[in-house]
């Protein structure tokens, strides 16, 4: 209880608490202007020779000019917490990367200025959070890609968007559709080729469509387009007109552009740069009836083909006209082809069927369509029986023929009639030029004399395989009859035709005149039969190598052995010991010379003797016993 009065006695002596003070403004950067004393705060750094985002920014300013500097990069951190930032004006930097989420604070953000800068791409995440903006200025950059997501954030509130003078070959044209509030688009100097037809429908509050200086050559015909005046020059127009600028485009003046020829428009630059009749003349002063086109018509078709079941096949279709026509292929059931698992079309007009099965055959049709009508042309394909199984990694069976395996010989049975089956199914064939012999690569060719028709000047060969239908020539001189054909391949159905090339004498022009036709069938290749693989030859040389290895050690061990054997068991070169004196002895009288001293006689009783000499030597081929 002592405690309380004590500390009540010290209440007074507390300093009250005093009232929040205002925070402290952050120090300007250096060589920039500050606007701190009044709202809004702005901090104004234009051409101060900044490297990056100075760090002490005033996190309350509402406009931020860094324009004409040397910055390189944003970064996440450089614009952090900069909720209140209105205004933002990067222009004529040297940026060449910005960060993922470097503007994800500033949603309150309206004009956001990146011209002038080296930007290559925009991702999906760098312009996150803008969710107010309203001015997007891109241009003067070195813009190649522009991601699909990339305006999602401000696609709804977006209201000018620059993307002039860039590098773009494409854009993402459905996000530019969802842009229902923009009023300018700026698609100038750029690289673009085509633009899809109704990109701009949806674009209720579009005023001004800049395209100037593309690669464009038609413009379709868009409602947005139908629905509003276009005017060439923005001065005197109504509120509500559409300002479409195209010029500076290398435009096909054809009937797919009769639609804009047709709209009132004041003078502007607008020229036709094809086809080559109103190449250079001045848009609108082509009449609308030169505004034509021409229907398609197929050129090139792939002839009667056959394929085993299991293989590749590839129809091919050609056509001309004004537009370039558009081919199409229709299945035999009646079903339009497309790309899918089995089947993939080409746009210029090849269909591959990468596996064919034996359901596939039949009669596909090929359908080219422009705007100015359609052709439409049948190829038939026969699929037939897999063809027999054969060995990989493997060597020839059958017997070698005599000289040159791609000698020719006479057609056999066999290859006469599927020739004449392969040719039921193609032109009828002509008997005045037959091949007579033909291998699995060579063909001899033989055609009737000509030379009775005056002014043959040499022949033309043409042929193509059922697998390719690139044709080939060969020029033959004039006083030929026959010509061996040795580039083919093996196992393919060819169909070949002999023209003769002559002078016309009612015109004096060459022309040509055909001899006939055949289609004949190269022999297949020759049947494989299996060989040991690989890894069991390499096994087998082996034990081989190491066979021939022991053996040749054994040879040497036994060689020594035979010469030890030889030598009496000494090694050779070793001196060897003398060996034992023979039984075999020979008498001498002294007179051969000096003999080694026998040994000395026991001691016996002095008697008169003769003294006798025996030389006792190793008997040989040198010695001859010798008498008594």
């Amino acid at each position: 209880m002592a405690v309380l009065p004590l500390l009540l006695c010290l209440l007074p002596l507390a300093p009250a608490s005093s009232p929040p003070q205002p925070a402290t403004p952050s120090p300007c950067p250096r060589r920039c202007r500050c606007q701190t004393q009044s709202l809004p705060l702005s901090v104004l750094c234009p051409g101060a020779g900044l490297l990056f985002v100075p760090p002490s920014l005033d996190r309350r300013a509402a406009e931020l000019r860094l324009a004409d500097n040397f910055i390189a990069t944003v970064r996440r951190r450089d614009l952090a917490n900069m909720t209140g930032l209105l205004h933002l004006s990067l222009s004529r930097n040297t940026i060449r990367h910005v960060a993922a989420g470097a503007f994800a604070d500033l949603r309150a953000l309206r004009a956001l200025h990146l011209d002038g800068n080296r930007l290559t791409s925009l991702g999906e995440g760098q312009l996150r959070g803008l969710v107010n903006l309203r001015h997007l200025i891109l241009s003067n950059n070195q813009l190649a890609a522009l991601a699909a997501g990339a305006l999602d954030d401000c696609a709804e509130t977006l209201e000018d968007l620059d993307l002039s003078y860039n590098n773009l070959e494409q854009l993402p044209w459905e996000a530019l559709g969802r842009l229902g509030n923009v009023n300018t688009l700026g698609l100038d100097h750029n690289l673009l080729a085509s633009v899809p037809a109704g990109a701009f429908s949806r674009l209720h509050k579009l005023a001004r469509l800049d395209m100037t200086s593309n690669r464009l050559t038609t413009i379709p015909p868009d409602p947005l387009f139908s629905r509003l005046p276009l005017l060439a020059r923005p001065r005197g127009s109504p509120a509500s007109a559409l300002v479409l600028a195209f010029g500076g485009n290398p435009l096909h003046c054809n009937c797919e552009l009769v639609w804009l020829r047709r709209l009132a428009r004041e003078d502007d630059l607008e020229a036709c740069a094809s086809p080559p009749a109103l190449g250079g003349r001045y848009f609108w002063a082509v009449g609308e009836e030169e505004f034509v086109c021409e229907p398609p018509v197929v050129t090139h078709r792939s002839p009667p083909l056959a394929v085993p079941a299991g293989r590749p096949a590839a129809l091919r279709c050609r056509a001309v006209g004004d537009p370039e026509p558009r081919v199409r292929w229709v299945s035999p059931q009646g079903r339009l082809l497309g790309n899918s698992s089995r089947a993939r079309a080409f746009p210029n007009g090849t269909l591959e069927l990468l596996v064919t099965e034996p359901g596939d055959g039949g009669i596909f049709t090929c359908i080219a369509a422009n705007a100015a009508g359609e052709a439409t042309a049948a190829v038939e394909l026969t699929v037939g029986p897999p063809p027999p199984p054969q060995l990989a990694n493997s060597t020839s069976c059958d017997p070698p023929r005599d000289g040159d395996p791609d000698a020719l010989t006479p057609p056999s049975a066999a290859s006469v009639s599927a020739s004449s089956k392969a040719a039921d199914a193609g032109p009828p064939t002509d008997r005045g030029v037959q091949v007579t012999e033909h291998g699995a690569t060579a063909a001899l060719v033989q055609w009737p004399d000509q030379r009775p028709f005056p002014g043959i000047r040499m022949y033309q060969i043409q042929y193509n395989s059922s697998a390719d239908d690139i044709l080939v020539y060969r020029m033959i001189p004039a006083d030929s009859s026959s010509f061996l054909l040795t580039d083919l391949a093996s196992g393919r159905t060819y169909d070949l035709c002999v023209l003769a090339v002559y002078e016309d004498g009612a015109t004096g022009l060459t022309a040509t005149r055909p001899v006939g036709c055949h289609r004949f069938s190269t022999e297949p290749a020759p049947r494989p039969c299996g060989a040991p693989h690989a890894p069991f030859l390499g096994g087998t040389m082996i034990i081989a190598l190491g066979g021939v290895i022991v053996a040749s050690v054994l040879v040497f061990i036994f060689v020594l052995l035979m010469r030890y054997k030889v030598h009496g068991g000494q090694p050779p070169g070793t001196t060897k010991a003398p060996a034992p004196v023979s039984s075999v002895c020979s008498q001498t009288n002294g007179a051969l010379g000096p003999t080694p001293a026998p040994p000395a006689p026991e001691p016996a009783a002095p008697r008169a003797h003769t003294v006798v000499q025996l030389d006792c030597e190793p008997w040989g081929p040198s010695h001859e016993p010798m008498g008594p």
